[in-house]
């Protein structure tokens, strides 16, 4: 149905984005310091299933969009970038009070369906993923191998794979560490730094590419 080059291309694109510490990674990093491997397991597959939701949004809506309108396309990433800014600003802005906070130890272990719901919200409203679907998905699919709408699920369906194991080994690796991590708050923060600038950089990028597109 995909064709091999594109999904060459894709699993390389999918890499790079699911490689970038954005929202999804900092929290499953947050919820491993403070619970441990099991909680931050939880908490990639509810983002993962949040992830999957919003792929299968975009291919049932945006994306047929997005593929025949130009100016839409640019304005959503206009705006996706816009938010990575944002986003990137506020985890510098605040690193120390979230450094603070990704330490800070809950007297009750929330039940697991709790943090799967939690996961699920971060996954579902991560703009980096959103831009990633709504305007970078399209440019995978062939048009003449079948149906768009179920290349474009398929897709999602693969990322959300790959986004889960890469998490998964985030969360595994923050709960591994947990008391080397909660045991120095610059860690945190330095690790806060890392992530903000990251995040204001790929914003940055998305709003330059959209501009000379």
């Amino acid at each position: 149905m995909i064709g091999t080059d594109q999904l060459t291309a894709f699993f390389v694109a999918s890499i790079v984005i699911i490689m970038v510490p954005g929202p999804s990674v900092l929290f499953t990093l947050a919820r491993g310091v403070a619970w441990g491997r099991s909680v931050a397991v939880l908490t990639v597959l509810g983002n993962s299933l949040g992830t999957l939701l919003l792929s299968a949004v975009v291919a049932l809506g945006l994306g047929p969009l997005i593929a025949h309108s130009l100016a839409f396309s640019i304005t959503l990433q206009l705006a996706g970038g816009g938010y990575l800014v944002w986003l990137g600003f506020q985890a510098l802005r605040h690193r120390h009070e979230h450094a603070q906070a990704m330490t800070a130890r809950e007297a009750t272990r929330p039940r697991a369906l709790h943090i799967v719901r939690q996961g699920f919200t971060v996954g579902i409203l991560n703009p980096k993923s959103l831009v990633f679907f709504a305007a970078v998905f399209p440019h995978f699919v062939d048009r003449t191998r079948g149906n768009v709408t179920v290349q474009l699920l398929l897709l999602g369906l693969i990322f959300s794979v790959m986004a889960f194991f890469s998490d998964g080994t985030w969360g595994v690796v923050a709960g591994t560490a947990r008391e080397w991590l909660s045991g120095s708050p610059s860690r945190l923060v330095a690790l806060r730094t890392i992530g903000g600038c990251v995040m204001t950089t790929l914003g940055v990028l998305i709003i330059i590419g959209a501009l000379t597109s």
